[in-house]
Protein backbone atom coordinates (compact mmCIF):
# COMPACT_ATOMS: atom_id res chain seq x y z
CA UNK A 1 0.00 0.00 0.00
CA UNK A 2 1.27 3.34 -1.00
CA UNK A 3 0.19 6.68 0.56
CA UNK A 4 1.77 9.64 0.32
CA UNK A 5 3.43 10.68 3.88
CA UNK A 6 5.60 14.01 2.97
CA UNK A 7 7.54 16.24 0.13
CA UNK A 8 10.70 16.84 -0.69
CA UNK A 9 12.15 20.40 -0.58
CA UNK A 10 15.32 21.50 -1.79
CA UNK A 11 17.93 23.29 -0.43
CA UNK A 12 22.13 23.94 -0.26
CA UNK A 13 24.08 22.45 2.34
CA UNK A 14 27.51 24.01 1.28
CA UNK A 15 27.93 23.59 -2.06
CA UNK A 16 25.84 20.66 -2.31
CA UNK A 17 22.06 20.78 -3.44
CA UNK A 18 20.06 18.40 -1.12
CA UNK A 19 16.47 17.18 -0.57
CA UNK A 20 15.32 17.10 2.41
CA UNK A 21 11.70 15.34 3.64
CA UNK A 22 9.08 17.13 5.24
CA UNK A 23 6.71 14.55 6.75
CA UNK A 24 2.93 15.13 6.82
CA UNK A 25 1.47 15.09 10.40
CA UNK A 26 0.40 11.97 12.40
CA UNK A 27 -1.74 10.06 11.61
CA UNK A 28 -1.52 8.37 8.72
CA UNK A 29 -4.10 9.25 6.10
CA UNK A 30 -4.67 9.08 2.48
CA UNK A 31 -5.67 6.03 3.19
CA UNK A 32 -5.93 6.05 6.90
CA UNK A 33 -4.91 3.61 8.70
CA UNK A 34 -6.47 0.40 9.22
CA UNK A 35 -5.67 -1.95 12.08
CA UNK A 36 -7.17 -5.42 10.88
CA UNK A 37 -6.14 -8.80 9.96
CA UNK A 38 -2.60 -9.95 10.70
CA UNK A 39 -2.16 -6.43 12.21
CA UNK A 40 -4.31 -6.90 14.44
CA UNK A 41 -3.04 -10.50 15.76
CA UNK A 42 0.15 -9.17 16.14
CA UNK A 43 -1.45 -5.86 18.33
CA UNK A 44 -3.10 -8.22 20.42
CA UNK A 45 -0.24 -10.38 20.91
CA UNK A 46 1.80 -7.34 22.24
CA UNK A 47 -0.94 -6.11 24.23
CA UNK A 48 -1.22 -9.54 25.66
CA UNK A 49 2.40 -9.64 26.27
CA UNK A 50 2.84 -6.18 27.79
CA UNK A 51 0.02 -7.18 29.96
CA UNK A 52 1.74 -10.22 31.47
CA UNK A 53 4.61 -8.05 32.11
CA UNK A 54 2.66 -5.62 34.36
CA UNK A 55 1.54 -8.53 36.54
CA UNK A 56 5.34 -10.19 36.54
CA UNK A 57 6.24 -6.90 37.97
CA UNK A 58 3.33 -6.95 40.43
CA UNK A 59 4.27 -10.53 41.70
CA UNK A 60 8.17 -9.81 42.85
CA UNK A 61 8.86 -8.32 46.68
CA UNK A 62 11.19 -5.44 44.48
CA UNK A 63 10.29 -4.21 41.41
CA UNK A 64 13.20 -1.78 41.86
CA UNK A 65 15.60 -4.83 41.25
CA UNK A 66 13.89 -5.01 38.22
CA UNK A 67 13.64 -1.41 37.13
CA UNK A 68 17.68 -1.33 37.88
CA UNK A 69 18.24 -3.97 35.41
CA UNK A 70 16.46 -3.19 33.02
CA UNK A 71 17.37 -0.14 33.11
CA UNK A 72 21.32 -0.26 32.68
CA UNK A 73 20.78 -2.73 30.01
CA UNK A 74 18.90 -0.29 28.08
CA UNK A 75 21.30 2.66 28.81
CA UNK A 76 24.18 0.33 27.66
CA UNK A 77 22.50 -0.86 24.87
CA UNK A 78 20.68 2.09 23.44
CA UNK A 79 24.54 3.63 23.40
CA UNK A 80 26.33 0.91 21.44
CA UNK A 81 23.75 1.49 18.78
CA UNK A 82 25.29 4.68 18.72
CA UNK A 83 28.94 3.40 18.46
CA UNK A 84 29.95 3.54 22.53
CA UNK A 85 31.88 0.63 23.70
CA UNK A 86 31.25 0.19 26.67
CA UNK A 87 29.39 -2.87 28.54
CA UNK A 88 27.31 -3.47 31.03
CA UNK A 89 29.98 -4.65 33.26
CA UNK A 90 31.91 -1.51 32.54
CA UNK A 91 29.09 0.49 33.63
CA UNK A 92 28.80 -1.89 36.81
CA UNK A 93 31.90 -1.44 37.96
CA UNK A 94 32.51 2.16 37.39
CA UNK A 95 29.21 2.42 39.82
CA UNK A 96 30.96 0.30 42.43
CA UNK A 97 34.40 1.91 42.53
CA UNK A 98 34.36 5.39 40.42
CA UNK A 99 37.10 3.50 38.05
CA UNK A 100 37.32 2.30 34.52
CA UNK A 101 39.49 -0.84 33.96
CA UNK A 102 40.41 0.31 30.16
CA UNK A 103 40.40 3.29 28.24
CA UNK A 104 37.10 3.92 28.19
CA UNK A 105 35.87 6.71 30.41
CA UNK A 106 34.58 8.60 28.17
CA UNK A 107 32.18 5.89 26.78
CA UNK A 108 31.61 4.91 30.33
CA UNK A 109 30.64 8.45 30.94
CA UNK A 110 28.38 8.20 28.14
CA UNK A 111 26.20 5.63 29.31
CA UNK A 112 25.90 7.16 32.95
CA UNK A 113 24.66 10.72 31.11
CA UNK A 114 21.84 8.17 29.99
CA UNK A 115 21.27 6.86 33.40
CA UNK A 116 20.80 11.05 34.85
CA UNK A 117 18.98 11.51 31.58
CA UNK A 118 16.09 8.85 32.25
CA UNK A 119 16.20 9.57 35.80
CA UNK A 120 15.51 13.15 35.08
CA UNK A 121 12.56 12.87 32.84
CA UNK A 122 11.16 9.93 35.25
CA UNK A 123 11.27 12.61 38.19
CA UNK A 124 9.73 15.52 36.16
CA UNK A 125 6.74 13.13 34.79
CA UNK A 126 6.22 11.36 38.32
CA UNK A 127 5.88 15.25 40.06
CA UNK A 128 2.37 17.35 40.27
CA UNK A 129 4.69 20.45 38.93
CA UNK A 130 6.97 18.44 37.24
CA UNK A 131 7.33 18.78 33.06
CA UNK A 132 4.57 17.36 31.06
CA UNK A 133 5.51 15.06 28.27
CA UNK A 134 7.10 17.76 25.66
CA UNK A 135 9.10 19.04 23.36
CA UNK A 136 10.43 20.76 26.13
CA UNK A 137 11.11 18.16 28.51
CA UNK A 138 12.79 16.34 25.62
CA UNK A 139 14.95 19.16 25.06
CA UNK A 140 16.13 18.79 29.02
CA UNK A 141 16.56 15.22 28.49
CA UNK A 142 18.69 15.83 25.45
CA UNK A 143 21.32 18.43 27.76
CA UNK A 144 21.55 16.02 30.38
CA UNK A 145 22.35 12.95 27.55
CA UNK A 146 24.74 14.87 25.51
CA UNK A 147 26.64 17.02 29.01
CA UNK A 148 30.58 16.88 28.60
CA UNK A 149 30.45 13.72 26.07
CA UNK A 150 30.95 13.15 22.23
CA UNK A 151 28.67 15.35 20.97
CA UNK A 152 28.81 17.94 23.50
CA UNK A 153 29.52 20.87 20.75
CA UNK A 154 26.38 20.01 18.91
CA UNK A 155 23.93 22.00 20.89
CA UNK A 156 22.81 20.12 23.82
CA UNK A 157 19.31 20.65 25.03
CA UNK A 158 18.39 22.73 21.32
CA UNK A 159 16.53 21.87 18.46
CA UNK A 160 19.13 21.97 15.72
CA UNK A 161 19.60 25.06 13.59
CA UNK A 162 21.37 23.60 10.92
CA UNK A 163 20.73 21.26 8.50
CA UNK A 164 21.82 17.07 9.58
CA UNK A 165 21.32 13.81 7.56
CA UNK A 166 21.52 9.97 8.27
CA UNK A 167 24.24 8.13 5.89
CA UNK A 168 26.96 8.63 3.83
CA UNK A 169 29.73 10.70 4.17
CA UNK A 170 28.03 14.25 3.01
CA UNK A 171 24.09 15.72 2.77
CA UNK A 172 25.03 15.21 -0.81
CA UNK A 173 25.29 11.50 -0.83
CA UNK A 174 23.35 10.77 2.58
CA UNK A 175 20.96 7.85 2.79
CA UNK A 176 18.16 10.16 4.18
CA UNK A 177 17.84 13.97 4.90
CA UNK A 178 15.64 15.50 7.47
CA UNK A 179 13.47 18.28 7.65
CA UNK A 180 15.21 21.24 6.76
CA UNK A 181 15.98 23.63 10.19
CA UNK A 182 13.10 25.71 9.88
CA UNK A 183 9.98 23.21 9.45
CA UNK A 184 11.76 21.23 12.93
CA UNK A 185 9.82 23.28 15.31
CA UNK A 186 6.01 23.24 13.90
CA UNK A 187 6.83 19.29 12.83
CA UNK A 188 7.64 18.94 17.07
CA UNK A 189 4.71 20.78 18.26
CA UNK A 190 2.50 18.98 15.73
CA UNK A 191 3.49 15.56 17.24
CA UNK A 192 3.30 16.97 20.88
CA UNK A 193 -0.11 17.73 19.92
CA UNK A 194 -0.83 14.26 18.40
CA UNK A 195 0.72 12.63 21.86
CA UNK A 196 -1.74 14.48 23.78
CA UNK A 197 -5.05 14.76 21.32
CA UNK A 198 -7.48 12.43 20.94
CA UNK A 199 -7.34 9.42 18.79
CA UNK A 200 -9.22 5.82 17.63
CA UNK A 201 -5.74 4.14 17.31
CA UNK A 202 -4.76 1.98 19.97
CA UNK A 203 -2.00 3.62 22.06
CA UNK A 204 1.09 1.02 21.08
CA UNK A 205 0.11 1.88 17.84
CA UNK A 206 0.45 5.30 17.98
CA UNK A 207 3.74 4.93 20.21
CA UNK A 208 5.34 3.35 16.70
CA UNK A 209 3.97 6.02 15.19
CA UNK A 210 5.22 8.52 17.55
CA UNK A 211 8.61 6.77 17.30
CA UNK A 212 9.25 6.62 13.34
CA UNK A 213 8.18 10.62 13.27
CA UNK A 214 10.77 11.45 15.69
CA UNK A 215 12.96 9.23 14.07
CA UNK A 216 12.22 11.19 10.68
CA UNK A 217 12.17 14.58 12.17
CA UNK A 218 15.62 14.10 13.97
CA UNK A 219 15.56 17.28 15.57
CA UNK A 220 18.91 17.57 17.26
CA UNK A 221 22.09 17.78 15.60
CA UNK A 222 23.29 14.15 17.93
CA UNK A 223 21.95 12.05 20.20
CA UNK A 224 18.43 11.29 18.07
CA UNK A 225 18.09 7.74 18.54
CA UNK A 226 18.81 7.39 22.39
CA UNK A 227 16.05 10.16 23.12
CA UNK A 228 13.77 8.30 19.78
CA UNK A 229 14.04 4.77 21.79
CA UNK A 230 13.83 6.30 25.62
CA UNK A 231 10.40 8.24 23.47
CA UNK A 232 8.98 4.70 23.52
CA UNK A 233 9.79 3.42 26.97
CA UNK A 234 8.07 7.17 27.97
CA UNK A 235 5.40 6.64 25.87
CA UNK A 236 3.84 3.07 27.31
CA UNK A 237 4.00 4.62 30.71
CA UNK A 238 2.33 8.17 29.48
CA UNK A 239 -0.42 5.42 28.22
CA UNK A 240 -0.66 3.66 30.91
CA UNK A 241 0.58 0.52 29.24
CA UNK A 242 3.12 -0.40 32.01
CA UNK A 243 2.96 1.59 35.06
CA UNK A 244 6.88 1.08 35.06
CA UNK A 245 9.50 1.55 32.41
CA UNK A 246 9.99 -1.95 31.89
CA UNK A 247 10.33 -2.57 28.35
CA UNK A 248 12.93 -1.36 25.84
CA UNK A 249 13.49 -2.62 22.35
CA UNK A 250 16.94 -1.09 21.58
CA UNK A 251 17.78 -4.71 22.16
CA UNK A 252 15.24 -6.08 19.41
CA UNK A 253 16.58 -3.18 17.56
CA UNK A 254 20.24 -4.19 17.96
CA UNK A 255 19.47 -7.83 16.92
CA UNK A 256 17.15 -6.19 13.97
CA UNK A 257 19.38 -3.41 12.78
CA UNK A 258 19.38 -3.44 9.18
CA UNK A 259 15.60 -4.31 9.09
CA UNK A 260 15.03 -1.24 11.34
CA UNK A 261 16.24 0.89 9.07
CA UNK A 262 14.77 -0.41 5.95
CA UNK A 263 11.49 -0.54 7.68
CA UNK A 264 11.71 3.06 8.85
CA UNK A 265 12.78 3.76 5.18
CA UNK A 266 9.73 2.09 3.65
CA UNK A 267 7.63 4.49 5.82
CA UNK A 268 9.54 8.09 4.42
CA UNK A 269 9.55 6.21 0.77
CA UNK A 270 6.08 4.39 0.57
CA UNK A 271 4.21 5.22 3.40
CA UNK A 272 4.14 1.33 4.69
CA UNK A 273 3.06 2.54 7.95
CA UNK A 274 1.66 -1.42 8.23
CA UNK A 275 4.97 -2.84 7.58
CA UNK A 276 6.67 -0.76 9.87
CA UNK A 277 4.31 -1.25 12.66
CA UNK A 278 4.09 -5.39 11.70
CA UNK A 279 8.01 -5.00 13.34
CA UNK A 280 7.35 -2.55 16.01
CA UNK A 281 4.74 -4.77 17.56
CA UNK A 282 7.31 -7.99 17.29
CA UNK A 283 9.51 -6.30 19.03
CA UNK A 284 7.11 -5.36 21.78
CA UNK A 285 5.75 -9.02 21.94
CA UNK A 286 9.17 -10.44 22.18
CA UNK A 287 11.00 -8.27 24.74
CA UNK A 288 8.15 -8.17 27.07
CA UNK A 289 8.32 -11.44 26.75
CA UNK A 290 11.86 -12.10 27.37
CA UNK A 291 11.47 -9.36 30.06
CA UNK A 292 8.88 -11.71 31.73
CA UNK A 293 11.10 -14.76 31.58
CA UNK A 294 13.91 -12.72 32.97
CA UNK A 295 11.94 -11.32 36.14
CA UNK A 296 10.88 -14.62 36.92
CA UNK A 297 14.56 -15.85 36.42
CA UNK A 298 16.07 -13.31 38.22
CA UNK A 299 13.24 -13.95 41.34
CA UNK A 300 14.09 -17.29 41.45
CA UNK A 301 17.73 -17.43 41.71
CA UNK A 302 17.89 -14.14 44.18
CA UNK A 303 15.36 -16.74 46.13
CA UNK A 304 17.89 -19.79 46.03
CA UNK A 305 20.49 -18.14 46.85
CA UNK A 306 18.65 -16.25 49.68
CA UNK A 307 18.07 -19.61 51.05
CA UNK A 308 21.34 -20.48 50.71
CA UNK A 309 22.84 -17.06 52.45
CA UNK A 310 20.51 -17.49 55.59
CA UNK A 311 20.93 -21.26 55.61
CA UNK A 312 24.95 -21.25 56.11
CA UNK A 313 26.43 -21.16 59.69
CA UNK A 314 28.71 -18.17 59.65
CA UNK A 315 25.98 -16.18 58.21
CA UNK A 316 25.32 -12.90 60.08
CA UNK A 317 22.81 -10.17 60.22
CA UNK A 318 25.61 -7.83 58.20
CA UNK A 319 26.04 -10.70 55.50
CA UNK A 320 22.40 -10.78 55.24
CA UNK A 321 21.61 -7.47 55.16
CA UNK A 322 24.72 -6.94 51.99
CA UNK A 323 22.96 -9.83 50.39
CA UNK A 324 19.70 -8.11 50.38
CA UNK A 325 21.12 -5.47 48.20
CA UNK A 326 22.77 -6.92 45.81
CA UNK A 327 20.82 -7.19 43.24
CA UNK A 328 20.96 -3.16 43.18
CA UNK A 329 24.71 -3.41 43.56
CA UNK A 330 25.61 -6.54 41.35
CA UNK A 331 29.41 -5.50 42.04
CA UNK A 332 30.79 -4.58 45.36
CA UNK A 333 34.31 -3.48 47.02
CA UNK A 334 34.72 -3.61 51.16
CA UNK A 335 34.48 0.33 50.81
CA UNK A 336 31.33 0.30 48.81
CA UNK A 337 30.12 -2.24 51.39
CA UNK A 338 31.10 -0.09 53.86
CA UNK A 339 29.07 2.61 52.79
CA UNK A 340 26.48 0.47 51.83
CA UNK A 341 26.07 -0.92 55.52
CA UNK A 342 27.21 2.24 56.88
CA UNK A 343 29.41 -0.46 59.57
CA UNK A 344 33.37 -0.94 59.75
CA UNK A 345 35.83 -1.69 57.08
CA UNK A 346 36.37 -5.34 59.65
CA UNK A 347 32.24 -6.16 59.28
CA UNK A 348 32.21 -5.19 55.81
CA UNK A 349 35.42 -7.71 54.59
CA UNK A 350 33.60 -10.05 56.94
CA UNK A 351 29.76 -9.98 55.22
CA UNK A 352 31.37 -10.29 51.83
CA UNK A 353 34.24 -13.01 53.13
CA UNK A 354 30.46 -14.96 54.07
CA UNK A 355 29.30 -14.34 50.63
CA UNK A 356 32.37 -16.06 48.92
CA UNK A 357 32.59 -18.88 50.69
CA UNK A 358 28.81 -19.73 50.50
CA UNK A 359 29.38 -19.32 46.58
CA UNK A 360 27.22 -16.08 46.08
CA UNK A 361 30.12 -13.50 45.52
CA UNK A 362 33.37 -14.02 43.78
CA UNK A 363 36.51 -11.72 43.13
CA UNK A 364 36.69 -9.87 40.39
CA UNK A 365 40.21 -9.13 38.63
CA UNK A 366 43.30 -9.85 40.44
CA UNK A 367 44.19 -6.38 42.20
CA UNK A 368 45.41 -7.01 45.93
CA UNK A 369 44.02 -3.71 46.53
CA UNK A 370 40.23 -2.06 46.41
CA UNK A 371 39.25 -5.73 45.46
CA UNK A 372 35.58 -5.92 43.86
CA UNK A 373 33.63 -9.04 44.20
CA UNK A 374 30.47 -9.76 42.00
CA UNK A 375 27.37 -11.72 42.28
CA UNK A 376 28.34 -13.85 39.70
CA UNK A 377 25.36 -15.83 38.55
CA UNK A 378 22.90 -12.13 38.85
CA UNK A 379 25.40 -10.90 36.45
CA UNK A 380 25.56 -13.63 33.80
CA UNK A 381 22.06 -13.01 33.79
CA UNK A 382 22.11 -10.02 33.36
CA UNK A 383 24.51 -8.88 30.93
CA UNK A 384 22.97 -11.11 28.49
CA UNK A 385 22.61 -8.92 25.17
CA UNK A 386 24.70 -6.15 26.22
CA UNK A 387 28.36 -7.97 24.85
CA UNK A 388 29.88 -5.55 22.14
CA UNK A 389 29.47 -6.66 18.71
CA UNK A 390 32.37 -8.47 17.13
CA UNK A 391 34.67 -6.06 14.94
CA UNK A 392 33.60 -3.13 16.32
Amino acid sequence: MRRNTGRYERGNVGSEEVSAFIPEPLPPHDPPLVIDGGLADLLRRAETALGRLELASAMVPSVNWFLYSFVRKEAVISSQIEGTQATLMDLLAFEASGQVKSAGTADVREVCNYLEAMAYVRKQLGRPKGLPLSVRLLNETHRRLMQGVRGAEKQPGEIRRSQNWIGGTRPGNAAFVPPPPRAVGELLGRLEKFIHGESKLPALVRAGLVHVQFETIHPYLDGNGRIGRLLIALLLEHWNLLSQPLLYLSLFFKRHRAEYYRRLDSVRADGDFEGWLEFFLEGVAVIADEAVAATRDLFALVSADRARVLAAPTTSVTAARLFELLPEHPIVSIARAVELLATTKPTAAKAISTLVDVGVLVKIGGRRRDRTFGYAAYLDRLRAGTELERGR
